[in-house]
């Protein structure tokens, strides 16, 4: 196979290998340094010998994913306030026309799931990505990560059980998703304390991510009454020339907050009942870079 056959087939699989490296790092960065890895060990290999490339490259992409995932938590880095992960984005929306598809994927690499993984081993959450969000048979997993397949199937389920226990449950329906979320910036935009009000569950959640390096709150914010007055606060004190666009991040609406050219902020919302149930604002510059135009 030609350099250039192998360097085609390596951009047709390189959604599936980014989608499987963010969703078991949480880091755009991280995960775009594993898929490069994967393509400088697949131009390396014996090209004969590389007979399925897209499962060799899932396999090297999971396996180097795994090692970083362990580096990370081995380093014993302390983050200042909330983490969350690194605001991806997608266009579901656009290049995914079946409904039910299009859900299953946002589900999976929802903000909400991000954060109920990394509480997951490395493997648990190797096995959880492949099982849950790409559906591999638990024998091909079994290939991928050099493990017998019982031990697999232990894996997949303790970590399903770890999630189905911890993870918020949030509706759905894009629509309304989508209009709570217009609804929302109209309000927090103007200061609207009651506007806001009307819009929050009485124990909604506000999570900001800064990592210290911009103004968020470093505890999560809980209570319609103090979301609110945080939100109206933050509204009036805000710096002047900010403008707002909405873009598919992690598979759902979300506000990008504009300072000139430069992103300053994403907000986003999860919604049950037909109120906002938690609120997501990432801060960090080093988490926007990705969203820079």
């Amino acid at each position: 196979m030609s350099t250039d056959i192998a360097a085609d087939v390596f951009e047709e699989h390189r959604p599936v290998l980014m989608g499987v490296a963010y969703r078991m790092l949480g880091r755009v960065a991280d995960a775009e340094d594993v898929v490069q890895e994967a393509w400088l060990r697949r131009s390396g290999a014996d090209r004969d010998a590389v007979r399925e490339p897209r499962a060799y490259l899932v396999r090297v992409t999971t396996r180097l994913a795994v090692d970083r995932l362990r580096r990370i938590k081995a380093s014993g880095e302390t983050y200042v306030g909330p983490w969350l992960p690194e605001p991806y984005a997608t266009r579901f929306a656009d290049t995914v026309p079946d409904a039910e598809e299009r859900a299953v994927l946002a589900d999976s690499v929802s903000l909400a799931l991000l954060v109920v993984l990394e509480s997951l081993s490395p493997l648990e959450r190797a096995v959880f990505v492949l099982r849950e969000a790409f559906g591999y048979p638990h024998a091909e997993i079994a290939a991928m990560l050099d493990r017998g397949e019982a031990a697999v199937r232990q894996l997949a389920a303790r970590a399903r059980r770890h999630v189905e226990e911890r993870r918020p449950r949030y509706e759905a329906d894009p629509a309304q998703r989508r209009d709570l979320t217009e609804r929302f910036l109209a309000a927090a935009a103007d200061g609207d304390l009651e506007g806001l009000m009307s819009l929050l569950a009485p124990d909604v959640r506000l999570v900001g991510d800064s990592g210290g390096k911009a103004k968020a709150p470093l505890r999560v914010v809980a209570s319609a009454d103090k979301v609110g007055r945080f939100l109206a606060a933050a509204a009036r004190t805000a710096a002047p020339g900010l403008t707002y666009r909405f873009l598919e991040v992690n598979g759902g609406p979300a506000i990008l907050v504009l300072s000139g050219d430069a992103p300053d902020a994403v907000f986003q919302v999860e919604v049950a009942g037909g109120h906002i149930q938690s609120i997501y604002i990432i801060r960090n510059p080093h988490k926007l870079r990705s969203l820079a135009a």
